[in-house]
């Protein structure tokens, strides 16, 4: 695979930086217990300048009149490539993921200094690694020691996640393409498992059926941990355990999205575990539907981030009182709050190599606005309502938790909905149809 678009994306960090350093680590392996590691992940900043798979890896950019991109990892190792796999190794490595040069990641401590020696400035990212900020500011009091030498140090630190994440914010073409093929895999595990639902099962049988759809598409993983939640466990907006039986009767809420290339969708889906929505699910299921709807309008270029949540909150709020939960207007509850017992969250966020992705939600000019939707920005739209058994609630009501959420992508003239997994009433008791 050609890795033109991350040098492209490497340069575009050189001209802003100037006559600076930009350091970029990826993420350690993590040990799991004893002597067994978590499944490796990279950093999603490094992965986004580089591609590179490998742990032990760091990218240093050198700015000035020459600019050097420069990549430090693991030597080739037969050895260790018989126990763990194949390694590229800084010649190979240099050559296929496009960089200037490439050198063993055993040199970087020793080479630092001279990297930073008379750069006016040091990009970072400041408190993210403990163990990193050590070893650059070892580096940078040995610069200082040696001043009488002539060697400058760097006089100002900035932190390179603001730099970075403005650029994450607008994705291109190919990360686009990630998350489109990201998004049918996981719409299709969502239809998997409501095909597969019946009451009496596990919360951990229908996550099964969302894992081996994903994998059997050719999905990296799960891009966070899946919440399957029969009954009143839908109501607990991050309820992870999945342990629990279905009710019969009950709604079951699975939120899940799968990983392609680095890069996160994010679907949740609300479903009746018989098969037919009740009248009062079919009720609730209608007023986020609608409210999802109007949310959706609302995204398009030069509207703010919180245009689409407050036309998600409008309509939830009016179901409300048309429940009876909430009396009086629709603008006084929502000046007083008083749907915030069944609606406690936003409607939605930024998605991309992080399922909570990278990018300011406030303006930089104004920081009481809100930033504006542009064409190539991703997010998720997801209102819900969550009744949990409670004196205040109708005991109809009790239990009913239904959040629906999508993935969009700002275009031109308004957005796309690139999820495809059974939405609207309809579409999810045919496909859950066993006839």
């Amino acid at each position: 695979m050609s890795h033109d678009f991350h040098a492209r994306r490497r340069q575009a960090v050189l001209s802003r930086i100037g006559d600076a350093v930009a350091l970029i680590p990826t993420a350690p392996e993590r040990v799991r217990n004893r002597d067994s590691h978590y499944p490796y992940r990279f950093d999603s900043y490094f992965w986004y300048l580089s591609g590179f798979p490998e742990p032990d890896a760091v990218i240093v950019l050198v700015g000035g009149d020459t600019p050097r991109s420069i990549l430090f990892c693991r030597e080739k190792n037969e050895e260790r490539e018989i126990w763990d796999g194949f390694r590229y190794g800084p010649e190979m490595a240099a050559e296929a993921f496009a960089f200037s040069e490439a050198h063993p990641i055993s040199s970087l401590d020793a080479k630092l200094p001279e990297l930073l020696a008379n750069r006016r400035a040091l990009w970072h990212s400041l408190g993210h690694d403990a163990e990193w900020d050590r070893r650059i500011a070892a580096a940078l009091a040995a610069l200082r020691a040696d001043s009488r030498s002539g060697v400058r140090a760097p006089r100002e630190i900035h932190d390179l996640r603001g730099l970075l994440d403005s650029m994450r914010l607008i994705k291109d073409a190919h990360e686009i393409a990630l998350m489109r093929r990201a998004a049918e895999i996981a719409s299709a595990g969502h239809a998997r498992a409501m095909h597969a639902c019946r009451p009496g099962m596990a919360e951990y049988e229908l996550e099964a059926e969302l894992s081996y759809e994903f994998r059997r598409r050719g999905a990296d993983g799960h891009a966070y941990a899946p919440i399957v939640a029969g009954g009143v466990n839908a109501c607990i907006l991050h309820y992870v355990e999945n342990d629990k039986l279905l009710p019969a009767h009950s709604l079951v809420l699975i939120d899940a999205g799968c990983e392609v290339g680095g890069y996160a969708s994010d679907i949740t889906r609300s479903f009746p575990v018989d098969g037919r929505f009740t009248a009062i699910q079919r009720e609730v299921y209608g007023i986020v539907l609608a409210a999802q709807e109007a949310a959706i309008a609302a995204v398009r270029p030069g509207a703010s981030f919180i245009d689409y949540h407050q036309a998600a909150l409008r309509v939830l709020t009016q179901g409300l009182v048309d429940l009876r939960l909430i009396s009086g207007s629709v603008d006084g509850a929502i000046e007083s709050g008083a749907y915030r017992p069944w609606y406690m969250h936003r409607t939605g966020h930024w998605l991309g190599l992080d399922v909570h992705d990278a990018g300011d939600y406030r303006a930089d000019a104004d920081p009481d606005a809100w930033t504006t939707l542009a064409p190539g920005m991703t997010l998720t739209v997801e209102p819900g309502l969550y009744f949990r058994p409670d004196s205040a609630v109708p005991e109809h009501l009790h239990g009913v938790g239904v959040r629906i959420e999508d993935d969009l992508l700002v275009s031109d003239d308004g957005s796309t909905v690139y999820t495809t997994a059974p939405r609207t009433i309809d579409e999810i008791e045919e496909v859950m149809r066993h006839d």
